[in-house]
Formats: structure tokens, C-alpha cells, sequence
């Protein structure tokens, strides 16, 4: 689980494209870790366009943005090539990470439960701390909201 001001729990995943992507080797950068549902549904895709609209802003920032879902390697693929996006996509199929930053949980709809991932996003300072996060993500505005607690860190 994660806790404000602790170190940010490290992970190495497949990423889009090929290869891996581990949050050690992505510091001294501040890294925002955003979790999402799944790729290309409607609230996903806005957030991940966002994002990338936002990519020079938060590389301005020193920030570097990864996200986050079950989904396989190949699905990434798809939707980055789909949508032409440009923050790296990494993809917890066995959901540790989820796990470990506390996303995986249980949610309703249409009167049944099920696992899944909660909405989140963490900001990890240069240093691997975890500085901010936003849990039960609302898309309208958060990548904006994001960026600015960024540029402020």
C-alpha cells in the first residue's frame, strides 16, 4: 500500500512497444503512475489523450507519465497506434502493481461485484517519494490538475 511521503513501491512492467519499464530507472525524473480501467473505453481514452496533449508540458516539468492497466502488450499497442498517443503504457497482467499501490478493489455496477481498478494517480518525487495522489479519478480536469501539482514540485 502506499503512504505520503514513503517511497513509491518500485516495479518493473511490459510496456507498449516492446521492452519494460521500471519506476527506478525512470528517477531522478518525477513520474506520474496514473491507473486506469481499460484501454480504449471512453473515460480511458480521454484521460490518455490528455495526457498526451499534455506530454511537452510535462516533460517541461521533468516529469515523465506512465499508465497503468491489465491489459496485454498487444492491446497497448492498439490503442497508442489508434489514438497516437505518447505516454508510455505498461501492463500489470497478474495485478501486483494494483495490488501494491492499493487500485485493485472491488466495485458494482448494474447490481453485481467485481475486481477492478480504481481510477488513481500518483505523482513520485525525484527521489522515488510519493508526494500526491488522487484516488477515484474524475477525467474532467484531472491531467490539467495533475500538471500543475507537477510543475509545483
Amino acid at each position: 500500500m502506499t503512504q505520503l511521503g514513503h517511497a513509491a513501491p518500485d516495479f518493473t512492467l511490459p510496456r507498449d512497444g516492446g521492452g519494460e519499464v521500471s519506476l527506478s530507472e525512470l528517477l531522478p525524473r518525477l513520474v506520474v503512475v496514473y491507473f486506469y480501467p481499460k484501454d480504449d473505453t471512453p473515460g480511458c481514452t480521454k484521460q490518455a489523450i490528455g495526457f498526451t496533449e499534455m506530454a511537452d508540458e510535462f516533460a517541461a516539468a521533468g516529469c515523465v507519465v506512465v499508465g497503468i492497466s491489465k491489459d496485454s502488450v498487444a492491446k497497448h499497442d492498439k490503442f497508442v497506434a489508434k489514438h497516437d498517443l505518447g505516454v508510455i503504457l505498461a501492463s500489470d497482467a497478474d495485478s501486483d502493481v494494483c495490488e501494491r499501490y492499493g487500485v485493485w478493489k472491488e466495485k458494482s455496477m448494474y447490481g453485481k461485484t467485481y475486481m477492478g481498478i480504481e481510477r488513481s494517480t500518483f505523482l513520485i518525487g525525484r527521489d522515488g517519494e510519493l508526494l500526491r495522489e488522487w484516488r477515484k479519478v474524475k477525467v474532467p480536469g484531472h491531467v490539467a490538475d495533475v500538471l500543475q501539482a507537477a510543475k509545483h514540485a
